[in-house]
């Protein structure tokens, strides 16, 4: 069975600077999709350094808020960010919660279970501590076709390095993140009235530096591999295609959230 987390961390600064940023623009359309109601118990699965838990505390009326996250120093940060005595935040596996049957109300889950070595598995156990007639609710990236600054990086690299193709594949199709995929997950779990939706945000860039170098050492092995390969020449087509023949400055793209609502039974 696999247990555990795909995602490669390089810290709570890192993942901030490079997604943490647009989770926060995507919190307030994931939660107003999920829903939640007064005196919920709600269940964050994959809390990151805090920014959907920090929506949820906001409303100040939910009966508890228990978050999880498979990184400890996730876990750190959103302790020190939030505090409250509803609010409890520790570390573990979304393909094995440490949580009895029917213990929650609803149970959320942002930009984490593309991430999780068994999403199947973990959408099955976010459905097991839910009571009956709770609401799970998921979102993952449209990585493929709904991230441009995604292929903006990928693209003009693999254009000059095809040796770098296989890396751009993996990145592309993680599990759960093409249409249908997600909620497909939801309907082999046992949840019934299943809705699939698109969540859209702008990711905006003050210049070319401030899209290349979140991308390259924020989180992940792209600085790795991106070395590897001679990173002044990668970066070079990277920065032409960010230009697009303009003067460095801002630039903004659309991203789509695959996300995915369902009922326990």
């Amino acid at each position: 069975m696999a247990i555990g987390s795909t995602f490669v961390s390089r810290g709570a600064a890192g993942y901030d600077a490079y997604m943490g940023r647009w989770s926060l623009r995507l919190a307030p359309l994931f939660l107003e999709f999920a829903g939640v109601a007064p005196g919920e118990r709600v269940l964050e699965i994959g809390c990151g350094t805090g920014n959907l838990t920090a929506a949820l505390a906001q409303r100040g009326d939910l009966s508890g808020i228990d978050a999880i996250d498979y990184d400890t120093d996730f876990v750190a940060e959103a302790r020190r960010r939030l505090a409250g005595p509803n609010i409890r935040i520790e570390q573990g596996d979304a393909s094995a919660l440490a949580f009895p049957d029917g213990a929650y109300d609803r149970a959320l889950s942002m930009l984490v279970l593309h991430f999780v070595a068994d999403p199947s598995r973990a959408v099955s156990e976010m459905r097991r501590v839910l009571r009956k007639g709770g609401v799970a609710a998921a979102c993952v990236w449209d990585l493929y076709g709904g991230m441009p600054a995604n292929r903006l990086f990928w693209d003009p690299i693999v254009a000059i390095e095809p040796a770098m193709a296989e890396h751009w594949a993996r990145a592309a199709f993680r599990p759960m993140t093409g249409p249908g995929e997600l909620q497909g997950a939801f309907e082999a779990a046992g949840f019934v009235d299943v809705t699939e939706t698109m969540l859209p945000i702008r990711m905006d860039f003050q210049n070319f530096d401030d899209f290349w170098e979140p991308t390259i050492y924020g989180q992940g092995n792209r600085a790795a591999l991106v070395a590897q390969h001679g990173e002044e020449r990668l970066k070079a087509a990277v920065r032409t295609a960010y230009l697009s023949g303009r003067p460095d400055g801002p630039r903004s793209f659309a991203s789509i959230a695959w996300s995915v609502r369902g009922l326990a039974a």
